[in-house]
């Protein structure tokens, strides 16, 4: 690990942001310009093989294709490094109430469609990948490791799900290309657990939580929670819907249909 004031790649170590299981970020500058601090991501020693490093710059290569306010902005890379912008205020689970989630929710869901437009699909939403500034106002979509272009998904041959479990759509677990409907479906379960404190789907080993996406129905939880709505519920089971050609037409129609079904409690 590197420690402040360390040099890396032309820049200076200022503090460390925080880790991740295969890298470390980092605070840091260039002495030229001291005053322009960006965030250091750099892969842990032990993960730079191949495949680490062919994902980060994948990372790099689709973010910086794309220019909108809830993306993340990147500068900078090399060999198992890249350099963004630093969003101060964490991942969005530290937002602190239910209306800044669905405005953030709000924020990611058009950076979605914006993203899917552009011919790319992220296959990693989840609450960890979203980023908020130190006021809250911002929501920004990070880490696009495991996106691919619509484009590469013509001839698609899936030899494993690097998606998060739970967050995973149907589709993706049976081996089939990912598309801007793979996206809305993890961006539900995405809404769910900012919004009621745990995804939709569960279980105690992959083996379980794989079936669960593949056959359970999606739950229901005006049964269980006073103020949520039954049209809530309406809004989710089509927003998480095994076929993806029954969801939205856009993650911002279903983003918009459920911050309408919670607006009245």
């Amino acid at each position: 690990m590197l420690q402040v004031g360390d040099d890396f790649a032309g820049y200076v170590i200022d503090a460390i942001l925080g880790r991740g299981g295969h890298a470390v970020v980092y605070r840091a500058h260039r002495p030229a310009d001291p005053n322009r601090v960006v965030a250091l991501k750099v892969l842990d020693d032990e993960r730079r093989g191949s495949d680490h490093t062919a994902r980060l710059r994948r990372e790099f290569e689709f973010a910086h294709q794309l220019d909108h306010p809830h993306v993340v902005t990147v500068y900078d890379n090399g060999v198992g490094w890249l350099t963004m912008e630093v969003i101060g205020g964490g991942a969005s689970t530290a937002l602190p109430d239910k209306q800044t989630r669905l405005t953030a929710l709000g924020q990611i869901a058009d950076a979605l469609d914006y993203t899917h437009r552009c011919g790319i699909v992220h296959c990693d939403v989840k609450p960890t990948n979203i980023l908020v500034s130190r006021d809250f106002s911002r929501a920004v979509l990070i880490d696009f490791g495991v996106a691919y272009a619509v484009s590469e998904t013509v001839n698609w041959h899936a030899t494993r799900v690097e998606a998060s479990l739970p967050y995973a759509a149907p589709e993706l677990l049976r081996g089939r290309p990912p598309s801007a409907l793979t996206d809305q479906y993890a961006l539900a379960c995405t809404a769910v657990e900012l919004l009621l404190g745990s995804p939709p789907f569960s279980g105690e080993t992959w083996m379980e939580l794989v079936d669960a996406h593949l056959t359970q129905p999606p739950p229901s939880y005006s049964d269980k929670i006073a103020w949520v709505p039954r049209t809530f519920d309406s809004v989710l089971h089509r927003a998480l819907a095994k076929m993806p050609e029954s969801r939205y037409d856009s993650c911002t129609e279903m983003i918009e249909n459920l911050s309408e079904a919670l607006a009245g409690d």
